[in-house]
This record gives structure tokens, sequence and C-alpha cells, in this order.
């Protein structure tokens, strides 16, 4: 099990709580966050569990270890491994997303699964899932480093 904390990047006061946990051969992530405008924001995980930078570009790109274009989870035209989707976030600036997927570990070491060593990014914006290769989800404001 591991506990994210979220921070706010790009002058936003978004942030809140990540927990990964595996069971099973599978990894459940649930996410609560406040201080986000109301509306639907994209998530997703980064390359890196850098969020030094003010604007969350420390993290690199979408973490992409099978060389996908950018799509919907589960699309049979590809999709990145850091492709979580959008959650809404309610008139007072808060949300919650739950996941899971047979597609991540926790410290595995199987580079194509392990998301130890990334970073998760609430954008701005929604997740158009065709835009390539980000979505055009807008600016990051939140961010969390993936470390054991």
């Amino acid at each position: 099990k591991l506990t994210i904390v979220m921070e706010p990047k790009s002058g936003s006061s978004a942030s809140g709580t990540i927990v990964f946990k595996e069971e099973n051969g599978i990894v459940t992530m649930n996410g609560i966050f406040s201080g986000l405008e109301e509306g639907e924001h994209a998530i997703h995980i980064h390359e890196k569990a850098d969020c030094s930078s003010e604007d969350g570009k420390s993290t690199g790109g979408h973490w992409n270890p099978t060389a996908q274009p950018h799509g919907k989870w589960g699309a049979t035209e590809g999709y990145h491994k850091g492709d979580i989707g959008n959650f809404t976030a309610n008139s007072d600036g808060n949300g919650t997303i739950s996941f899971s997927t047979n597609e991540w570990c926790i410290g595995c070491e199987d580079k194509t699964k392990d998301i130890v060593g990334k970073a998760i990014i609430v954008h701005q914006g929604v997740d158009d899932f065709v835009t390539q290769p980000t979505g055009a989800a807008g600016g990051r404001i939140s961010c969390g480093g993936i470390i054991k």
C-alpha cells in the first residue's frame, strides 16, 4: 500500500491524497481531491516522480512503457499505461476517483507495469482521448510522486 500526497502546481490550490493498493495482481487507486475548479479533470501517471517544478513539467510526459498512442484506457487502438482518464469535481471543488487494473504493479520491477518512480498528475482540463500525445488536458495543477 502506498499513500501519495498531492501538492498544488501552476498556481492552483488543487491538493489531495491517492492510495495505491495491490492485491492478487490487481492494483487499485483511490483518490480524493479538493481545491479544484468545478467540472472534469484529467488524471495521468507521468514518467518521473519529480514534482519539483512549479508547473509540474519536471515529471516528464505520460508514462508510456509500451510505446502506444495516447488514448482512452482499454482502447483497441492503444493507450499509455498512464492514461487513467477523467474525474469530476463538484461545485465545492471536491472530487474522487477509483481505478483498478492488472496492468500495473507496485515495485515488481517489470518496467512495463511498475508504477513506483512515476508521478500522478491532475490536469486543469479534460482528456479528449484523441490529441497526441497528451489528450489536450491543459496545465498540471496537482502532483504527487509515487515513491515506496
